[in-house]
């Protein structure tokens, strides 16, 4: 059963004269229980379509479906509702947490708009605990500010104010990038047992191919606001089939996400004219069919699509 079903997603900025394209027609499906992986470089629009799928961004088009009802139309207390439904995990774990607020403070915060009142004070506490102590954060260390704290246990903290709700969906977005390379497994596995105990829907926005490879079921690969691959995170990662996908998994995801990719081999005949594939410009194996229409989605293997004009042409053949 599908939890968050995004279709035909738009959402374009304006710069002036310029107008950056950061979702332009994106459609996915995320099931109950499912981990899904959005990858691609800086700039593809994968933070901005999580953001729409959660509700944080509104999109110029398309509509977004979670647990059956079209988010675009909820009302208030709906919104509240959903905003209680939905855990966020940001990349950088100092810059989420407020400074003023202790560990216990943060995390019965989402509690506290969920189950407002006096009376229920003594089970939002009791519950913040529980989370707290859940994700490795014991007494303590529950009454220490944000300062006090090292960036693991920082982390660990909102993990704890994401799941504190118990959510149906939370988004990790690049949970353990700002981390040390020392504690990011240890992250990875907390947020995998959480995710396994609890039946947890996970979407993940990553650069890092370990944590997509040890997190997600299913991986989608943008470029350029665009869809161009999705499938099984095995075969995804062990058997690209786009020129795009394949070029991402051969520079291993740089960690770092302003980094430049590497050069592509010049092309034996450079293609010339205008094609709707984003990549055309950059891609190796681009042939003037490539600029014959628009570029088709096909089914590579079930539940494995991509959408390239020139693997379309030589499946059916």
């Amino acid at each position: 059963m599908s939890l968050l079903t995004v279709s035909n997603v738009h959402k374009h900025f304006k710069n002036g004269p310029h107008v950056t394209r950061a979702v332009d027609g994106v459609s996915f499906t995320i099931k109950e229980g499912e981990v899904l992986g959005i990858i691609g470089e800086s700039g593809s629009g994968k933070s901005t379509v999580a953001r729409i799928a959660v509700g944080l961004l509104q999109p110029d088009a398309g509509t977004v479906i979670f647990d059956g009802r079209d988010v675009s139309t909820m009302g208030p207390r709906e919104r509240r509702a959903l905003r209680t439904s939905i855990g966020i995990v940001f990349q950088d774990p100092f810059g989420s947490l407020d400074p003023r607020r202790t560990a216990l403070e943060s995390v019965l915060e989402p509690l506290e708009v969920k189950h407002p009142g006096r009376a229920a004070r003594k089970t939002r506490e009791a519950a913040a605990r529980e989370a707290l102590n859940r994700v490795g954060i014991g007494p303590e260390l529950q009454e220490r500010y944000p300062s006090r704290l090292s960036g693991g246990e920082q982390q660990r903290v909102g993990i704890a104010r994401a799941i504190v709700t118990r959510p149906r969906l939370v988004l990790l977005d690049e949970p353990t990038s700002a981390l040390d390379r020392s504690i990011r497994g240890d992250i990875l596995d907390l947020l995998s047992s959480i995710q396994r105990d609890d039946n947890l829907t996970y979407c993940l926005i990553s650069h890092d191919v370990e944590t997509v490879a040890r997190l997600a079921h299913r991986v989608l690969v943008m470029y350029r606001g665009q869809v161009v691959e999705s499938g099984p995170t095995d075969q995804i990662l062990g058997a690209p089939r786009h020129p795009y996908t394949q070029l991402l998994l051969s520079a291993r995801l740089p960690l770092d996400p302003d980094a430049e990719l590497p050069p592509l081999p010049t092309p034996a005949r450079p293609p010339r004219g205008h094609s709707e594939c984003q990549f055309f410009p950059r891609c190796h194996r681009a042939t003037e069919d490539c600029t014959a229409g628009p570029i088709p989605t096909i089914d590579i293997a079930p539940d494995h699509r991509v959408t390239c004009r020139r693997l379309a042409s030589a499946e059916s053949r």
